[in-house]
């Protein structure tokens, strides 16, 4: 009889990184891992780092200088790093921290278990880090961590190069995943239970421009929304230049695909867009959600900001503020620039100083929470029709769940309502959250 070994898994990140830590616990499942949320009790600790923002290493090597003492007082207890600064960095990563066992890219997690296999036979670390994804890419066993609403990857990759972001240089371009594919994992959830299904991708509304016959996110869309036990449908990240008129249309016509759209802007100066390489204006955008809102009126959109950007003025980044205001967006993400390897702008003069652009992200983050309190309050007193997702973490008490629109429902209710949908009437709102009671 076989020991029964433990992994224990840390994710920075996106969803995307999150969902290839799921698919990371499904390719160890198959081997004898079992999860574990105990590092003591770990045989294999993964590490799925970002690489997105600054000080992405710095954190990198806190969490593994940590781990080193962990493991050793279990000695055979395995540390891998995968993900986007593994990707970047390689074999300089084992050199910096010589406790690491194995080092993979964002290429080639499906190569985990062999090694795994190969560090334990060679007692000696393993760093493969490959530049291109293999042309058969393997389709790889998942493990979900949430039994109501799951991720699936559609498209790997972006053909963007803006000039603040890693991304396309640990990623790669964009790879289109077959809609069959894609189908049967959706038809898979959907027999196992699950309710909620989020498309990914880098540049999800990229989706099928590299597949032959050609097709467009909105002809997923209606394929996947004739499943009738996936309630509800949801893409993310886009692209302004890619979200096309037909996807907008699709959104509105498909009784599973959410009125939600994440649309990151980044910037609200046009000046700020060129030097980003966004390829569209401050107008373009406004047209885009005029677009939405006349389609779909009760649609959320939520973005992604970045302050103090090399040369961005004062006055560029009021623009910034004005913008928020102006489209009243559901929530923002928002972050201060911050220089990352293989980019041009890391290199560009003017620099805008930590302080100037930490006071920026203070002052943006308050108009950012100020309007979407505004929005959260028009939803008070009406009903919203939310699947439940189990206990809230803050308050065991009530359950939580989520609206179409994506937006945090807390509630109190019994436990046997996770994975319904039920109607609850909204009685107070904050920034980031709407609490309410059953109907």
């Amino acid at each position: 009889m076989s020991v029964v070994q433990h992994v224990y898994i840390e994710t920075f990140g996106c969803q995307m990184n999150r969902s290839d830590s799921e698919h990371l616990l499904g390719l160890l499942e198959e081997i004898g891992y079992q999860p574990t949320s105990d590092i003591k009790a770990a045989d294999l600790m993964i590490l799925n780092t970002c690489a997105i923002r600054g000080g992405a290493e710095d954190k990198v090597y806190s969490y593994l200088g940590a781990w080193q003492k962990v493991k050793s007082k279990r000695p055979g207890t395995l540390i891998a790093v995968g993900g986007c600064v593994a990707q970047d960095t390689a074999a300089a990563l084992v050199k910096r921290a010589p406790g690491v066992d194995i080092v993979f890219g964002t290429h080639n997690l499906h190569r985990l278990p062999e090694l795994i296999a190969l560090t334990k036979e060679t007692g000696a670390a393993v760093v493969e880090v490959m530049q291109e994804p293999v042309d058969d890419l393997p389709e790889t066993p998942v493990l979900r961590l949430n039994s109501v609403s799951a991720w699936v990857s559609i498209i790997l990759g972006c053909n963007y190069n803006c000039t603040y972001c890693i991304v396309p240089y640990v990623r790669g371009r964009e790879r289109s995943r077959q809609p069959q594919s894609i189908i049967q994992e959706v038809e898979k959830l959907a027999e196992a239970g699950f309710k909620d299904v989020t498309l990914l991708g880098q540049n999800v509304t990229a989706y099928g421009h590299d597949l032959e016959p050609r097709i467009h996110l909105g002809h997923l869309l209606m394929q996947l929304g004739v499943q009738d036990k996936i309630k509800r449908l949801r893409f993310i990240t886009s692209h302004p230049r890619d979200l096309s008129t037909e996807i907008i249309d699709t959104v509105a016509t498909t009784a599973t695909a959410c009125e939600y759209f994440h649309l990151p802007i980044q910037s609200g100066a046009d000046n700020i867009l060129r030097r980003m390489a966004r390829g569209y204006s401050v107008d373009f955008y406004r047209r885009l959600v005029d677009e939405i809102r006349q389609r779909i009126p009760q649609a959320a959109i939520t973005t992604d900001l970045i302050v103090g950007f090399p040369g961005e003025t004062d006055a560029e980044f009021m623009d910034t503020v004005s913008f928020v205001e102006e489209i009243g967006f559901d929530s923002c993400n928002t972050a201060a620039y911050s220089p990352r390897p293989h980019t041009p702008a890391s290199n560009w003069d003017q620099q805008v100083p930590a302080a100037v652009s930490s006071e920026r992200l203070r002052y943006l983050n308050s108009v950012v929470t100020e309007v979407a309190h505004r929005r959260n309050k028009e939803l008070v007193g009406r009903t919203a029709e939310v699947l439940v997702e189990g206990r809230s973490v803050r308050n065991p008490d009530r359950l939580t769940g989520r609206t179409r629109t994506n937006k945090v429902v807390n509630f109190p209710g019994p436990e046997q309502l996770v994975g319904s949908i039920v109607d609850v009437r909204i009685e107070a709102a904050n920034a980031w959250a709407l609490r309410g009671d059953l109907i």
